[in-house]
């Protein structure tokens, strides 16, 4: 399940902006966290039915790309092999067995997800939007021998995948707009532009299926306007994350955000911040 895909890819002659779509094992997630350049939503745990994820951990379990063998310091420099990788593995299988028994007890019992999923994350893949203008220090740091393995290859295919992908060239003002797509009419993504009220609703969709990450339904026929109300929800109720990705096109170097040349669709709102000047 693990997976990296350019979802949008745009360049203002000066600066490109990227947004992947990003599938890797929930436990190396606090490491993207640690690069404040990128802006990402993440599927939560607290947001996923226990009955779906019990089942996913059953089905497609998260394993070590790397089963190294103990040593000082922080990269194991050899694998295990034969009985040792053997019993690691399943050591490793028990450990996901017992946790998804202990899930289905507490489901029996009666408590929320929210507590129940916890549980089960070492054994799960998360999926993360992530969109940025800057990705040289992630490279130097994650495409590495010395990062964890794991982390490592989700970093080692976003490279592979910028080198390959061309930028769309947007002018001053233009935007660039994750999940939307307007000429692919086979897309599920695909947006009518003749269905929405104006073309300031496009911006709205977009930050909308970006939001939505946490419900793992990009796929599907969309309903444009409850994406439209969900934005709004959004907005009303602060949840600035998902605003992050849009970002129009300017004809400065200047950082705004966390953007360099272009200023992200959050911005365009006074006090965002929370912070009253």
């Amino acid at each position: 399940m693990y997976n990296v895909k350019i979802i949008a890819d745009s360049t203002n002659g000066v600066n490109r902006i990227t947004t992947f779509e990003l599938t890797y094992p929930r436990f190396v997630h606090a490491e993207l966290m640690t690069h404040r350049v990128f802006s990402r939503n993440a599927a939560s745990s607290r947001a996923i039915p226990i009955e779906k994820m019990i089942k996913q951990v059953e089905d497609s379990p998260v394993m070590p790309l790397y089963w190294g063998s103990n040593k000082s310091g922080m990269q194991a420099t050899e694998e295990l092999k034969g009985t040792g990788l053997y019993a690691a593995t399943l050591a490793w299988l028990k450990g996901r067995d017992q946790a998804v028994l202990a899930a289905k007890e507490m489901l029996e019992a009666g408590a929320h997800k929210q507590i129940v999923n916890r549980l089960l994350e070492p054994w799960m893949f998360i999926t993360v939007i992530l969109t940025a203008t800057e990705f040289e220090n992630w490279y130097k740091l994650r495409d590495s021998e010395f990062a964890q393995p794991e982390i490592a290859w989700v970093a080692r295919e976003m490279r592979k995948a910028q080198e390959k992908s061309e930028p769309e060239s947007l002018r001053l003002g233009e935007w660039h707009l994750p999940y939307i797509e307007l000429e692919n009419t086979n897309s599920p993504l695909y947006l009518d532009i003749g269905s929405i009220p104006n073309a300031d609703s496009i911006v709205k969709i977009a930050t909308a299926r970006c939001a939505r990450v946490s419900y793992l339904c990009h796929d599907g026929k969309r309903d444009y306007t409850k994406d439209i109300a969900l934005h709004d929800r959004c907005r009303d109720l602060g949840h600035w994350s998902a605003f992050e990705h849009c970002a129009k096109a300017t004809t400065s170097n200047k950082q705004v955000g966390n953007f360099r040349g272009w200023k992200q669709y959050r911005k365009t709102f006074q006090g965002e911040s929370g912070v009253k000047v």
